[in-house]
C-alpha cells in the first residue's frame, strides 16, 4: 500500500514536471515535444524499477521492423504502454479517444505530437475522414502509427475480441503490422492495487505482411497477441 502510494506520487509529479518544463515546446518544432514523450516513457520505467521493484524485459527485439513503413498493434492493460512504447519505436503516432484531447495541458501535447482522435460513440464528419488522416500521416512521416485493438485498457485475463477498426487500417494502408503483447496489468492494473516485485514483459512479435483478407488478418493478429499474453502472464 505504502509503496503503491509513493509510486503514484513520484510518477504523477514527474509527469507534471516534465509537462511544465516542456510547455514552451508547444510553440517550437514537434521533435522537441516528441523528445519530452520519450522522457516520460523512461520515467515510467524508472518509477516502476525503484518504487515497485519491477523488472522490465523486452522480448523479441530481433522482430523489430527496421525498414519500410508499418503500424503497431499493441495489447492494452495499463497506462504503462502509452508512455513506454515511445522508448522502443520512433515516436509513434497514437490513435486515441477524442476525450483525451480535452485533458488540460496534456491534451495540448497530444495534439502537438500529431495524435489522431476518433469519437467512438457516434458517426461524424471527422470519423468519416479517419482513414484519410491515417494515410496522410503514413505518407508524410517515418513515424509508425500505433493502435490498441482492444480499444481500452483490459484486465489481464480478458480475451475480448479485437475491434474491427484495426483490420480496416491494415487493409487501407497496405503496410506491415508489428504486433506487441504487454502484460502490464500484472503490475499496474486498470483498477485495483499496484503489484510490486513482479516481471513486466514487452513482447515484440513477428511482423504480419500486408495483402491478407481483413478477417484473416484480424484472426491472426488476435490469436498471436493473446497466445503470447497467455505465455507471459
Amino acid at each position: 500500500m505504502i509503496r503503491s502510494l509513493i509510486f503514484k506520487i513520484f510518477f504523477y509529479l514527474g509527469i507534471i514536471l516534465i509537462c511544465l518544463i516542456f510547455l514552451p515546446s508547444l510553440l517550437l518544432p514537434q521533435k522537441i515535444v516528441l523528445f519530452g514523450g520519450k522522457i516520460m516513457g523512461h520515467w515510467s520505467k524508472i518509477c516502476l524499477n525503484i518504487f515497485l521493484s519491477t523488472k522490465i524485459i523486452i522480448k523479441g527485439k530481433e522482430n523489430l521492423i527496421s525498414e519500410g513503413k508499418f503500424f503497431i498493434a499493441c495489447s492494452h492493460q495499463s497506462m504503462f504502454e502509452t508512455f513506454f512504447i515511445q522508448t522502443i519505436f520512433n515516436s509513434p503516432v497514437f490513435i486515441l479517444k477524442k476525450e483525451l484531447l480535452r485533458i488540460p495541458v496534456f491534451g495540448m501535447y497530444l495534439k502537438k505530437i500529431g495524435s489522431i482522435s476518433i469519437d467512438r460513440d457516434k458517426i461524424s464528419k471527422e470519423n468519416l475522414g479517419f482513414s484519410d488522416k491515417i494515410k496522410s500521416v503514413i505518407n508524410s512521416s517515418n513515424r509508425p502509427i500505433i493502435i490498441f485493438p482492444q480499444a481500452t485498457r483490459m484486465a489481464v485475463e480478458d480475451r475480448t475480441p479485437f475491434k474491427k477498426g484495426v483490420s480496416r487500417i491494415y487493409e487501407d494502408l497496405q503496410i506491415k503490422c508489428q504486433p506487441v503483447a504487454i502484460n502490464s496489468g500484472n503490475i499496474w492494473p486498470k483498477s485495483g492495487k499496484l503489484k510490486p516485485n513482479g516481471i513486466l514483459v514487452v513482447s515484440i512479435l513477428k511482423e504480419i505482411e500486408p495483402g491478407m483478407e481483413r478477417k484473416d488478418f484480424l484472426n491472426i493478429l488476435q490469436n498471436n497477441i493473446y497466445q503470447e499474453l497467455d505465455k507471459i502472464i
